[in-house]
């Protein structure tokens, strides 16, 4: 993913998103600059899938709150609009939500990494999702198959744990208390 822009710039703001038009790709703003990447290869769709399905099944038998996909717009900031893979948010946080977009940090964000950079999500992304209040932020790699799990404790990010899918470990979260995901459920590639 690349800056759609050169540098110097006028930081882009949501009214600016709202008039790029749809060509089948992902744009965000972060920072107010804009970010374009093509759209998600098989494997990195599959995973979504795998997992959105795995949650969704979970928060609508536990009542818990909403699990949406990618595209959906979460507004962090008028400089900040990001698409996350999959998200959560809690009944709690459900204020938030309303029918265009997210207008405020989801409890959970969740990003696949691309091959093509996945620093965008490393590093980018983290420091925006810990700066505006994300409380769990999951980066799943395809390319080993790991799975690191972030919480933000007192405004910053520590690792929670990070699961590597060899010995059939599972996932779980201090967010949704009882859930337990097989790393062999979320890779799994019919």
């Amino acid at each position: 993913m690349v800056p759609a822009q050169p540098t110097p710039y006028k930081r882009l703001t949501y009214a600016d998103y709202c008039q790029i038009p749809d060509d089948g790709k992902r744009h965000e703003i972060i920072d107010g600059i804009h970010y374009v990447s093509p759209a998600p290869r098989y494997i990195h769709q599959q995973i979504i899938v795998n997992l959105a399905g795995i949650l969704n099944i979970w928060v609508k038998a536990q009542k818990s709150g909403i699990v949406l996909v990618a595209p959906f717009d979460v507004l962090l900031s008028d400089f900040d609009i990001v698409q996350p893979d999959v998200l959560f948010i809690s009944n709690e946080n459900r204020g938030i939500l309303n029918e265009k977009n997210a207008t405020g940090a989801p409890d959970i964000a969740i990003e696949v990494l691309s091959p093509s950079n996945p620093n965008h999500d490393r590093e980018l992304k983290f420091g925006r999702y810990e700066r505006f209040g994300v409380k769990e932020y999951w980066i799943i790699d395809p390319q080993t198959e790991n799975v690191s799990v972030y919480c933000l404790i007192q405004g910053h990010y520590q690792k929670s744990f990070s699961l590597l899918n060899e010995q059939d470990d599972t996932l779980t979260s201090t967010l949704l208390p009882g859930i337990e995901i097989r790393l062999n459920d979320i890779f799994y590639m019919p």
